[in-house]
């Protein structure tokens, strides 16, 4: 599995016209992880640019699962380890409002989990931005016209490719309730 997590952390970003299916590999995941893990999530919502019609996006879906404390977070990981994700320990150590792990199938990512508390302000902050780009294609134009420039500057960079997205969010959430 580190091999898969090594080969997925080092792709360039590629960006893709919008696949339907994408939704359909969402829900498959969803009631695969609701099946396992019954109890320990509250929610899964599906988030992200796949989570969006029409959207350009890397292909990989997003998804963020609502617990009722991160306790319960840190409680799962060994457990998801175990049925198909994988993780750096090393970056979910500096997370403290939530956890990511990742699926990957011959080298790529198809899935990122973010584990979060249900309710709190990554779930909210994450579900917003996804129902307001849903709600304006003007907006949604806007991203995915940043997301193709930022994509191509920073196509090695993830990192840098997400902090440059993230002025953007910023703005589109203080202008929602």
């Amino acid at each position: 599995m580190g091999d898969d997590l090594d080969r997925a952390i080092h792709e360039d970003i590629v960006l893709v016209p919008h696949r339907p299916e994408w939704a359909m590999a969402f829900e498959r995941e969803k009631e695969r992880l609701l099946g396992l893990y019954p109890r320990e999530f509250v929610q899964i919502e599906h988030f992200g640019s796949t989570a969006v019609p029409g959207m350009p996006a890397k292909p990989i879906i997003d998804m963020l699962a609502g617990v009722a404390a991160m306790s319960s977070a840190d409680a799962l990981l060994e457990s998801l380890l175990s049925n198909g994700y994988t993780t750096s320990r090393e970056f979910n150590a500096m997370l403290h409002d939530r956890k990511w792990l990742m699926r990957a199938r011959d080298g790529r990512r198809t899935h990122h989990l973010h584990i979060v508390e249900y309710g709190g302000m990554q779930w909210r902050d994450r579900l917003r931005f996804r129902d307001a780009l849903r709600q304006s294609p003007g907006l949604a134009q806007s991203y995915a016209e940043r997301k193709a420039r930022l994509a191509v500057a920073h196509r090695g960079d993830r990192e840098a490719y997400t902090d440059a997205k993230s002025g953007f969010v910023a703005r589109v959430l203080a202008l929602q309730p």
